[in-house]
């Protein structure tokens, strides 16, 4: 069984707030990446295509190598890995400023930023937090980080949107890629004494752990769960601005950027507020059923934006 030494550990609010801040750049960022779709495939000439590709690269990266990320970190410290996640997000969002081919700019948003992310985000910052929580707090302070990633949403999205209107998306880029670089000083922050790191006895190998998850219809289910869950998020997040400025010249109220970006934002200050009361729910009632009917109600609202006239309010 492994054990850690836990004579010296951060201190809670130390944790909690530079990994909420490593999360909230992190997260932020990366959710307003759909309103660059329409500058930057019409000055390039690419087709939308090549930039949903781009992030659903980033998105498949972001998703299997977390494991293996999470991994290195509990092996050679999170400090080190987050440092390496925030170099490569801020060459990743320069990359994109100066690619001119279709090619390059996958490689950079889609693969630099998609192993950015698993190391600047939940994997290796619920490892911290594990770490060096007490085990009646830790899941509140999970709870914080994971409405960190939400205020992160609702806090950058209006800063992109400013930034992509009075530089235009290359400057605008590059300028993200200024604000990714701060996630290094932010790792130094949350570096660990050694002594946490220490483990004695024979760990659980990734191999043995995905055995017995994948024997388990619970994880099996969750996992189509969360793929439903992010196929619907980042769709939004990537066309909805696309989407709208289609339809402006029926309804002319929807085209302006503003409309996106409000909508965008709304999104992740409700999900702040939809984080904490699902974590209380969670507590009272069986979380099966708690999950069912938040995908039944996300359902009924995706049917009901399709379906009802399209207007700012209804967006």
């Amino acid at each position: 069984m492994s054990q850690s030494t836990t004579s010296q550990k951060l201190s809670l609010k130390q944790v909690l707030i530079f990994g909420g801040l490593m999360v909230t750049f992190s997260m932020g960022i990366r959710h307003g990446f759909g309103l660059f779709n329409l500058p930057i495939t019409m000055e390039n000439g690419w087709g939308r295509e090549t930039f949903a590709l781009t992030i659903a690269l980033q998105n498949l990266i972001w998703g299997a190598v977390q494991p293996i990320t999470g991994a290195l970190a509990d092996r050679y410290g999170a400090f080190k890995i987050m440092v390496a996640g925030g170099a490569l997000y801020a060459l990743g969002l320069a990359g994109m400023a100066i690619s001119t081919d279709a090619l390059n700019f996958s490689l950079a948003g889609g693969l630099l930023i998609g192993l950015a992310q698993t190391a600047t985000t939940y994997s290796v910052v619920y490892g911290i937090l594990g770490r060096n929580v007490a085990a009646e707090k830790r899941v509140w302070a999970m709870g914080i980080a994971a409405a960190a990633g939400s205020f992160g949403q609702f806090l950058m999205i209006p800063v992109e949107q400013g930034l992509l209107s009075s530089l235009g998306a290359n400057d605008a880029l590059l300028m993200l890629a200024l604000m990714a670089s701060l996630m290094i000083p932010i790792a130094f922050m949350l570096r660990e004494p050694k002594a946490i790191n220490q483990h004695q006895g024979n760990d659980q190998t990734i191999k043995q752990a995905l055995k017995e998850a994948i024997r388990n219809p619970s994880f099996k289910l969750l996992t189509l769960g969360y793929f439903v869950c992010g196929f619907q998020v980042v769709f939004i997040a990537v066309h909805l601005a696309p989407y709208l400025k289609d339809l402006s010249k029926i309804y002319p109220d929807v085209g302006a950027p503003a409309v996106a970006t409000t909508a965008l934002a709304l999104i992740g200050l409700f999900n702040i507020f939809g984080t904490y009361s699902a974590g209380i729910l969670g507590q009272r009632f069986p979380k099966r059923y708690l999950l069912s009917g938040i995908y039944i109600c996300r359902s009924v609202a995706i049917a009901a934006f399709i379906w009802l006239p399209l207007s700012p309010v209804s967006t």
